[in-house]
């Protein structure tokens, strides 16, 4: 078990702690629907910790890069973030969805998940040894803190503790004195991730409570990016879900030339997916949760990926991989356990701000 940096500020604020991919990491301080309220309504932070930093750097870095995933940096510049996807070359399942925050040139943050920062290590050797050229990758996740500040009111709360900080651009990166700064949040709200070094990271975490930012826990991001409709690695994203299974074809750049998954994802797309991910809006509170059966006109027709109660919507949500001729504003059943839940498919986000 690995433990963040801010562990005891955590245990100190009540957090109620649990295992998440390695990790102990905090669920909830006060409650999960108070800290997403909390959320949409004014300012939260989370500890993300737990996502690993792969860091590059070389005259190589960009080509490793640009054949190891999905999208094409050829689309941003040194000071931007791209969202991109990790492919096992065999069957183009997705091994990972990744933000990549382009510092300098020859300098950048890969963010894999938790649990796959083996896996993206992993294959940067096979793309170094790929690219033949200048490219040195290293762990170091263990050296930082990431917080991510995420609400309405995230950056005018966020500017107390830095103007700077908080004055960086959605999807834009920059370093702030020892902070490397990203607009980019999982949450569906405006705000930005702080990449800060652990020996200050109890420190800044204290100043960002001071500002009157809520701490919420990953109880409360996981509600706020289903309600976002944004994939969670596992149950979205994992073996034997693609890229163009997830709906998420868009990062998927075929002109940029080769890349590592492109001839099994390549295959895919001439032959057409044979499920694809919709949002299913529930009647009532009672939420279908993954493996949960969907049915029309009685007949199976995929399963619940992602389930729960939405505090926005006030009615249960749900993801869903579903045979792909089903289309939104179809009525459809939920199994739940031999109870029939009623719902409508359609097209995430469920929440859009």
């Amino acid at each position: 078990m690995r433990y963040s940096p801010l562990d005891v500020a955590h245990r100190e604020l009540g957090a109620k702690m649990v295992p998440f991919g390695g990790w102990d990491m905090p669920l909830q301080y006060t409650g999960v629907l108070e800290e997403h309220r909390a959320c949409r309504g004014r300012a939260v932070v989370f500890d993300v910790s737990h996502l690993g930093t792969v860091e590059f750097r070389g005259g190589g870095a960009h080509d490793a890069l640009q054949w190891l995933l999905t999208n094409d940096l050829g689309r941003i510049e040194p000071g931007r973030a791209q969202y991109t996807h990790l492919l096992d070359p065999t069957d183009a399942h997705v091994e990972d969805d990744i933000i990549v925050w382009w510092l300098e040139a020859d300098h950048f943050f890969v963010m894999p998940n938790a649990s796959n920062t083996d896996r993206l290590s992993a294959a940067a050797t096979e793309a170094a040894v790929r690219v033949g050229g200048d490219v040195d990758f290293a762990d170091v996740t263990s050296t930082r803190v990431v917080l991510a500040v995420q609400g309405p009111e995230a950056r005018s709360l966020l500017a107390a503790v830095s103007e700077e900080a908080a004055a960086v651009p959605r999807f834009s990166v920059a370093k702030v004195g020892e902070w490397v700064v990203a607009g980019t949040g999982y949450t569906g709200e405006d705000g930005v991730e702080l990449h800060v070094p652990a020996a200050n990271a109890a420190e800044v975490w204290a100043a960002i409570l001071a500002a009157g930012i809520t701490p919420a826990g990953l109880g409360a991001r996981d509600t706020l990016r289903l309600e976002a409709g944004l994939p969670l690695h596992g149950h979205e994203l994992g073996p034997g879900i693609t890229s163009l299974q997830a709906g998420l074809g868009w990062v998927v750049r075929w002109d940029k030339g080769d890349f590592r998954g492109r001839a099994p994802l390549d295959a895919e797309r001439e032959r057409g997916v044979a499920r694809l991910l919709r949002g299913i809006s529930v009647t009532g509170r009672r939420p279908a949760r993954d493996g949960a059966r969907v049915l029309l006109d009685g007949a199976d027709i995929g399963g619940v990926t992602s389930g729960n109660f939405s505090p926005t919507l006030e009615h249960a949500i749900a993801l869903a991989l579903l045979r792909p001729d089903v289309e939104p504003g179809a009525s459809v059943q939920l199994d739940v356990r031999g109870t029939l839940l009623d719902g409508e498919v359609v097209k995430p986000p469920f929440v859009k701000r």
